[in-house]
């Protein structure tokens, strides 16, 4: 598996589990969000830093490494950053999505039509909009309502990789999840923003009322999916992969709270540090993914329960103190 990406949050995990299960990885990845490469040397697995706005590099590596699928996880993806430097976003996801598939419809119709290859997709759930709390969840016939630049350019991803698809003939799978968490979640996101001022006793931001809905699954769960998609060859098909898991934000620091009080200070309550500041621009209000689909089809089911996933996810944070120390620059 060729995997563009697999230097982030979910590509790190996605890699650490294919390895494990056999797969032969070669990761590039531009480094934008971390100084250096997450996953851990292993013979079947190679790394380069390559920007994949730049075809001619993805062109050369993919006819050197040949692979069977690639997994095009590389995107800018935080709602905030998009909202103040949304360019980057557009380069990245819609041009960067662009050359990856151009070069990949080469390698393709280049003799490597007969290998079970396929151009996998992964993408969000934030493309079909907010839902209010009383509707019905995303399905995979749910219609495109993007609300912010990062939404909008994952959404214009979506589409071209089912234009490649269509026009072309490239085997495609586009899958769409709903919101992750675990190790190696970048210190900016929400979940690991309420870890670590959890961890340093600093205030606990929410945003607006924290009456926010989103569906949580552990990462674990997702990449699982991904490869079991994967190592059934299926083609020219969407997935959308859910937990079933819809949880308030304030229900999400009120339980990492309860966990960091048990298993890192239990001398105060982490709850006292909760603080409402000012809502984001255009804030979905609810994201829910109905994922029956793939449970049928493909035989899958999450594994972790959010409570067990939280546990695990704080005690890797306290664990690697270290990790996201570096990122944040602490002296």
């Amino acid at each position: 598996m060729l995997v563009t990406g697999g230097s982030g949050f979910i590509g790190t995990n996605f890699i650490s589990k294919a390895i494990s299960k056999g797969h032969i990885i070669y990761n590039i990845d531009n480094l934008s969000l971390f100084s250096k490469d997450n996953n851990k040397k292993n013979k079947n697995y190679t790394f380069e830093k390559i920007d994949i706005r730049h075809k001619e590099s993805l062109t050369e590596i993919i006819n050197k490494f040949k692979p069977n699928k690639i997994v095009h996880m590389a995107a800018e993806s935080h709602v905030d950053n998009s909202i103040l430097n949304p360019e980057n976003f557009i380069t990245t996801n819609i041009l960067g999505t662009f050359n990856i598939l151009q070069a990949s419809l080469e390698f393709f119709k280049g003799k490597n039509s007969e290998n079970n290859f396929c151009f996998h997709h992964i993408s969000t759930d934030e493309v079909y909009g907010s839902l209010e709390k009383n509707e019905n969840a995303f399905t995979e016939n749910s219609k495109y309502k993007p609300n912010s630049p990062y939404s909008a350019s994952k959404a214009g991803s979506d589409h071209l990789v089912r234009a490649w698809q269509k026009t072309y003939g490239l085997p495609c799978i586009i899958t769409s999840c709903t919101n992750n968490f675990g190790p190696f979640q970048h210190p900016e996101k929400f979940i690991p923003v309420v870890i670590i001022n959890g961890i340093l006793k600093n205030n606990i931001p929410i945003y607006g009322t924290g009456k926010n809905i989103r569906d949580w699954i552990y990462v674990e769960d997702h990449v699982e999916a991904l490869i079991s998609i994967m190592e059934k060859n299926l083609r020219d098909k969407t997935y959308l992969i859910g937990a079933n898991s819809e949880k308030e934000n304030t229900e999400i620091v009120d339980v990492i709270c309860k966990v960091l009080d048990e298993v890192w200070d239990t001398s105060y309550s982490h709850k006292d540090l909760k603080s409402f500041v000012k809502d984001r621009l255009g804030h979905d209000f609810r994201y829910s993914i109905n994922s029956q689909l793939i449970q049928d089809e493909v035989k899958w089911k999450p594994k972790n329960d959010f409570f067990n996933g939280i546990q695990k996810t704080v005690n890797w944070y306290l664990i690697n103190k270290f990790w996201w120390m570096e990122i944040l620059n602490f002296k």
